[in-house]
């Protein structure tokens, strides 16, 4: 079975030495038209659509009772784990980072090369890190630090065109949070198998009309195919949130599961990758679609 989380794709994804159920899996980055950011989410499968055996469900007693002279039989001895605390930790280290480094793009007012090219070296960060065997720190830390550049630079364009539109999207983006956040921890959402079938699909489905939009506009000249202008575009902005918000009920699921499988302390950097990366994709869908809901 394969991740349905883009960074934890390849992190359960290998036979962790007793950590059980985390099989083999890799995501892919790619940057589609009209979502101009590092770290796009086409999902593979999931590996807890059937749900993984807890490594540490045998009984060390269930076989006769304690040695007369040695007593019980100890407890076999496992490396530090992950847990919430860790992930809120390095997310809120993570995405601190993001907001620093926009804002610190903002009022120095970089301009836009600049911006993109941070864009570029952000992607190829989170492509080279989503590649490593295990986290690391720095290239996880550099990602949000460059992806902040970019996101300060287009959040200043966009600002230029439809006063307050960040602002705006920053409030939608933390209302997606913890709605997604609360429909998960009710039941409201529930990924299982049927759930992440529909993600992946709808996210190759999006990625490729995005790339033959970029290929229209690039060789036809204009904008493309108009998913990104007018009603059309506005109807694709907020099916492009809805996707985002998917993409945050695979990474809550991962958590979970991580946590409660025992999955190693540093696996909650992959944890925070994974969720700043989905926050990012809501911000820039909110901010296209607060923009063009303004122009409307």
């Amino acid at each position: 079975m394969r991740s349905s989380n883009p960074v934890f794709s390849r992190r359960f994804g290998r036979d962790n030495g007793g950590y059980a159920g985390f099989d083999a899996g890799q995501r892919a980055g790619s940057v589609p038209q009209g979502a101009p950011y590092a770290g796009a989410h086409p999902y593979a499968q999931n590996p807890y659509a059937q749900q993984p055996a807890n490594p540490y469900a045998q009984n060390p007693y269930a076989q006769g009772g304690p040695d007369l002279q040695t007593g019980y039989p100890q407890a076999p001895s496992v490396p530090d784990r992950m847990t919430m605390d860790d992930v809120v930790a390095r997310t809120g280290m993570t995405l601190g980072l993001v907001v620093v480094a926009a804002a610190a793009a903002w009022l120095v007012n970089l301009p836009l090369f600049v911006g993109f090219g941070a864009m570029i070296v952000a992607a190829v960060l989170a492509i080279v890190q989503t590649f490593k065997q295990r986290p690391v720190p720095a290239l996880i830390l550099g990602y949000a630090a460059f992806e902040g550049l970019f996101l300060g630079v287009l959040s200043k364009a966009y600002n230029s065109i439809a006063a307050g539109a960040p602002m705006q999207a920053v409030l939608g983006t933390m209302a997606v949070f913890v709605g997604v956040l609360v429909a998960y921890r009710t039941g409201l959402i529930k990924v299982n198998r049927r759930f992440v079938g529909f993600v992946t699909a709808a996210a190759i489905g999006f990625v490729l009309l995005m790339l033959v939009n970029l290929m229209v506009g690039v060789f036809a000249g204009g904008t493309g195919l108009g998913l990104r202008s007018g009603a059309v575009g506005i109807g694709v902005g907020i099916f492009a949130v809805l996707l985002g918000a998917a993409f945050l009920a695979l990474d809550f699921k991962q958590v979970e599961d991580g946590v409660r499988y025992g999955a190693p302390r540093e696996e909650s950097w992959f944890a925070a990758f994974g969720l700043t990366m989905s926050l990012v994709w809501i911000y820039v869908e909110l901010l296209r679609l607060v923009q063009l809901l303004n122009q409307d």
